[in-house]
């Protein structure tokens, strides 16, 4: 279902409590007392994927040592999601949402226009969420190519 719950700056982000590549159960209290980039994209191991999720990869040290997390989400089974990290060298947590129920709290899920087409699916979404768990940033519609740049030019990092 589609929803038009956007989040803005202020607001409490959604909790959440997924599977990961790893097996794990990463929850957005396991980020608490520092920052941490939630991000949501739309397939594992496609072209667009694959460059945003490397890009956070090989900036990963710089949004550590300015005390920032990392964690990507889509509704990829967490089997598919392994198989990512492994082929792509991805070193932050990828979690699977399979049921869209985070997807939707964000607002990561819903009408999209791609060529014209409109379509109902995953958003392309980036937010910053603070030490308390309330959103500081709220990015919908992003790019995949060039999006980690600017994430890193607008946090002056």
């Amino acid at each position: 279902m589609a929803t038009d719950n956007r989040l803005t700056p202020g607001d409490a982000a959604p909790e959440f409590s997924l599977p990961s590549d790893t097996g794990e159960t990463v929850s957005l209290a396991d980020y608490r007392g520092g920052r941490v980039i939630v991000y949501f994209y739309p397939a594992a191991n496609t072209p667009g994927c694959t460059k945003e999720a490397c890009d956070f990869t090989e900036n990963l040290a710089t949004f550590n040592d300015a005390g920032i997390s990392v964690v990507g989400i889509s509704p990829d089974k967490p089997e598919k999601l392994a198989k990512f990290r492994a082929d792509q060298g991805l070193t932050f947590p990828l979690l699977s949402d399979p049921e869209k129920s985070v997807l939707e709290a964000y607002g990561a899920w819903g009408e999209k226009t791609m060529y014209g087409r409109t379509s109902v699916g995953v958003i392309r979404s980036t937010f910053l969420v603070d030490a308390e768990g309330k959103v500081e940033d709220a990015q919908y519609g992003v790019k995949a190519t060039g999006h980690v740049g600017r994430l890193l030019r607008d946090l002056k990092l």
